[in-house]
């Protein structure tokens, strides 16, 4: 297997700088060096959320045999650097959904994504789970790509859909928020975490249940047999598996390379603990209807952390000096928007993230494969993407299909409509 194509795509550095997560507790997942065994019924690639999530949903079967490797040490890629803004709500409003593959199918797509919040709420109350998760509305600002009148469109599609959203207009945007927009929308169904605390409550859970976690290890190859498939992996083992589940963010499979799929780079900051805010940002997410849009958030001791600044451009966030002018930008534009002033960010860091043309993510099988399975491109909704791929892709292993697997269904021009 040595002159194929690597399985991989090439190494990326999946964050720069420090993380706020990154010097929390809690987040260490003991790991062993090597596989205890050659055969098993899943090896799931990557120990990130997506990876995480999906050993959780997979080792409730007793008895399953599953292993999972990533080629850094468990919950130190890319997990780190979210922001953790757990929302409902689509990078691709409704309204343009809606207008891309059909708005039966659009809204089946953002009610998903909705009941998924949901389920991971419940998720983290049934395993008990310390990760600061907590529900949050959110609060969606007009902007230069949408106004007002786009607003109200898109706040009535939601209801029409059965999803809640609240219509605000100006005057009761700046009576009930202070922020000068000429619109928004207010909706409740979303969350916030530390996605740290969150992946490794997980992955001690299915390390509980007997999943097997190794690393570093890397794998190699894989090559697909009648019955499952072969791996490779860098250290020169072979192992095989009836499936494989590829959860490996940005370092997706070479295989799943598509000109609709791009690797683009993100910025954020982070404050010091009780930094002066406005009361009602305790229970909200804010992001605004802009291109490059600010987010932001707040976190239990007072942390406001904001990003944004979005460039297409895989390597930019690997620039010291313009990561310098990022968190500038960002922290001045959340002066500006909402009035809060972080001061010199305690942290700040960057990362690429991947990102489809309808802002739905790959949960599928590798093309011309039926035991290999991705999940990639998952934009901003990275947590909420996540659970939906560890719910399908155990449905799928389970012979019991999901009716809205077709939704995120993966084809050579991306993602399949």
């Amino acid at each position: 297997m040595s002159n194929r194509k690597p399985v991989l795509n090439k190494r990326r550095d999946l964050r720069s700088d420090r993380p706020l997560w990154a010097a929390t507790p809690r987040i260490s997942v003991t790991a062993s060096s090597a596989p205890q065994h050659r055969d098993y019924d899943v090896i799931i690639m990557g120990t990130g959320i997506s990876g995480a999530l999906a050993a959780e949903a997979l080792s409730r079967v007793a008895g399953r045999r599953i292993l999972m490797v990533d080629r850094r040490d468990p919950v130190r890629g890319s997990t780190l650097a979210s922001t953790a803004m757990i929302q409902h709500e689509i990078d691709t409003p409704l309204r343009d959904l809606s207008r891309m593959i059909g708005s039966d199918r659009a809204a089946r797509a953002w009610r998903r994504s909705a009941a998924s919040v949901t389920r991971l709420a419940g998720l983290v109350e049934e395993l008990k789970l310390d990760c600061s998760f907590e529900r949050r509305s959110t609060l969606y600002l007009a902007g230069d790509e949408h106004g007002s009148r786009a607003l109200r469109e898109e706040a009535d599609l939601r209801r029409g859909a059965g999803l809640d959203a609240e219509y605000i207009d100006k005057a009761e945007l700046a009576e009930r928020f202070d922020i000068d927009r000429t619109a928004a929308i207010v909706s409740h169904c979303s969350a916030s975490a530390n996605p740290g605390q969150l992946t490794a409550g997980l992955l001690g859970v299915a390390a509980g249940r007997g999943v097997e976690i190794v690393a570093p290890l890397a794998i190699a190859d894989l090559v697909e047999t009648r019955d499952g498939v072969v791996v490779s992996t860098a250290d020169g083992r072979l192992l095989t598996a009836a499936n494989v589940v590829a959860c490996t963010g940005y370092e997706y499979l070479s295989m799943m390379e598509s000109p609709e799929h791009q690797v683009i780079s993100t910025w954020a900051i982070a404050s010091e603990p009780a930094t002066p805010r406005p009361p009602w940002l305790k229970d909200f997410l804010v992001w605004e209807a802009s291109d490059p849009y600010l987010y932001f958030r707040s976190t239990p001791d007072g942390r406001i952390i904001a990003g944004g600044e979005d460039e297409a451009d895989p390597l930019a966030h690997t620039d010291p000096a313009k990561a310098e002018r990022k968190f500038a930008k960002i922290a001045a534009k959340l002066k500006k928007l909402a009035g809060i002033d972080v001061g010199r960010p305690a942290y700040g860091w960057s990362a690429p993230f991947g990102t489809t043309t309808t802002g739905l993510p790959i949960i599928d099988r590798a093309p011309g494969h039926e035991h290999t399975h991705a999940v990639m491109g998952f934009g901003g909704n990275g947590i909420t993407f996540s659970t939906i791929a560890a719910e399908l892709i155990a449905g799928r292993l389970a012979r019991k299909p999901d009716a809205d697997e077709e939704l995120f269904r993966y084809s050579k021009s991306g993602t399949a409509f």
